[in-house]
């Protein structure tokens, strides 16, 4: 019963929008009717700057970081975190709250990989942020740290569970920058 409602509430979770509550709280047009139409930080950034984008970011961080401690904290096995932490991620993806049409993904997944393994999430972020500095193209940053973070996961936590859970979610991100990819390829990409 426990597990079910961690579940529950891990997707509940991952579909309260950041972006959307931030844009309103800060007198920002919606994200979903402005820039990319993407309810994510990028997004956020274009049409609010850096501040409206960094708590974005922090709030959809969070929303994958939560359940996945939670998890944890009660002591379930892995498979247990990789649930929560999918049901998070897919939550921001296709939340309940706004017609199942969310954002691409980025920020909560690496929440949910701060939560199944510090490593792992430092070792994402910082691929991230490194990438970014060196082509300041934030889609370009999310595919290549996204394409690693499996691997990341099998060699610093050699859990097979949590590496197809990390798997899954890489699928879910590189089919939703879909359109950054053919932009990226056209060398359109802002």
């Amino acid at each position: 019963m426990l597990l079910s409602f961690l579940i529950l509430f891990a997707y509940l979770l991952g579909s309260v929008s950041s972006a959307i509550i931030v844009c309103r709280l800060m007198g920002l047009p919606d994200p979903r009717e402005q820039g990319s139409g993407n309810p994510g930080a990028t997004n956020v950034m274009r049409i609010g700057g850096k501040k409206a984008a960094a708590i974005t970011f922090f709030g959809d961080f969070l929303k994958g970081l939560i359940p996945v401690l939670m998890a944890k904290f009660i002591g379930a096995p892995s498979i247990l975190w990789a649930i929560v932490g999918l049901a998070a991620f897919l939550g921001h993806l296709y939340p309940i709250f706004f017609g199942f049409k969310g954002g691409k993904g980025v920020a909560t997944s690496a929440g949910v990989l701060i939560g199944f393994d510090l490593f792992v999430g430092s070792a994402v972020i910082l691929t991230w942020i490194t990438i970014y500095k060196l082509s300041k193209i934030s889609s370009l940053a999310a595919l290549i740290t996204s394409t690693l973070a499996p691997f990341y996961t099998w060699f610093l936590t050699d859990d097979p569970v949590l590496t197809g859970a990390v798997l899954i979610m890489t699928g879910f991100l590189l089919w939703r920058h879909e359109s950054n990819i053919r932009r990226l390829l056209n060398k359109v990409e802002r």
